[in-house]
């Protein structure tokens, strides 16, 4: 037997490869080695470049108006342990003395 890769989508046996292309007969999905390598992992990144991570303590680039309320977080303001999530909003934080607030990583800076 042939050593080619099971299916990523519904892990059948039964996958045969078609020039440079997987394909799986039971589930019909069609990938490439270089593919399968390469996971959906999102990398986040802070103003300046710098990669963000869970954990990280960031400062605030700029005054942002908080919707829902007449209060604003200030420029400079430090939030610590942040955790990066999928969405609109890249990072879920608590900042003290505000409450829980998901921030865009285009606004922040990595201290």
């Amino acid at each position: 037997m042939s050593n080619l890769p099971k299916c990523p989508e519904c892990s059948s046996e039964y996958t045969y490869e078609d020039r440079n292309m997987f394909i799986c007969p039971e589930c019909a999905h069609e990938w490439t080695l270089d593919s399968e390598n390469t996971e959906d992992i999102k990398i986040v990144k802070d103003a300046n470049g710098n990669v963000l991570s869970d954990g990280d303590t960031i400062t605030i680039i700029k005054d942002l108006k908080v919707k829902g309320s007449s209060s604003t977080l200030k420029q400079g303001t430090r939030v610590k342990n942040i955790r990066l999530v999928d969405g609109d909003h890249d990072i879920d934080c608590k900042i003290d003395g505000f409450g829980a607030m998901k921030l865009k990583s285009e606004f922040v800076k990595k201290i």
